[in-house]
């Protein structure tokens, strides 16, 4: 980690009762093939919207842009403060970074369309937007990405400078995506330098004198 990175690690095992709940720190979901993916456990904490404003995850993307949500999220990460996003969104930042850089103009992150967490009432199956890597796109330059023409033309740029990267189909069915891009890096798990190693249990939860509580905005 970066020496002037602003953001705190934290191991989610060893949040308070209340995050825990909302965040399933590496419990296993169901996706919609049924394979079972295990949740992140090591998230960086936000403790307020003025960090998120300010917080350069890449040259051209900033905290905020992929943690914006709407009334669908949990009241806790949309109410109170500190929150709490997995360490794979740098990954994330950095392979739209790579986007920004090859279509040399603005991106735009749908609000609602980065990381939501496994509590969002569109968390119904294991999405990677829950893992904090994947992005729904709206916009690029002055092109709305809401036609089958300019989708295709976005999908054959992104799969030429990012091959491994998932885009869902165009189309209105279930795991598609007509009116905008969905691009992301699969259920990505970051554990960063510094976190501890795996115990043969989980940990106690933390006491109350541990961590911080829930606070206002």
């Amino acid at each position: 980690m970066r020496i002037d990175f602003p953001l705190r690690m934290v191991d989610g095992l060893r949040l308070k009762e209340e995050y825990r709940e909302v965040l399933r720190p590496g419990e296993l979901v169901r996706g919609r093939d049924g394979r079972l993916r295990r949740l992140p456990r090591w998230f960086y904490e936000i403790p307020n919207w003025r960090v998120a404003l300010k917080t350069r995850l890449s040259p051209h993307f900033v905290l905020w842009e992929l943690i914006d949500v709407d009334v669908r999220e949990h009241v806790l990460l949309r109410t109170a403060w500190p929150r709490y996003v997995p360490c794979a969104v740098t990954l994330l930042a950095a392979h739209l970074e790579l986007l920004r850089a090859a279509v040399d103009t603005y991106v735009h992150v749908a609000a609602n369309g980065g990381y939501r967490s496994p509590r969002h009432a569109l968390a119904t199956h294991a999405s990677t937007h829950c893992w904090g890597t994947a992005a729904n796109l709206y916009r690029i330059g002055d092109d709305d990405l809401d036609d089958k023409a300019t989708i295709t033309r976005y999908h054959e740029t992104i799969t030429r400078v990012m091959p491994g990267v998932y885009l869902r189909p165009y189309g209105a069915g279930v795991g598609e995506a007509d009116d905008h891009i969905h691009l992301d890096l699969g259920f990505t798990v970051v554990v960063p330098h510094g976190a501890a190693g795996e115990a043969k249990e989980a940990p106690e939860p933390a006491s109350e004198t541990e961590t911080a509580g829930v606070g206002a905005p």
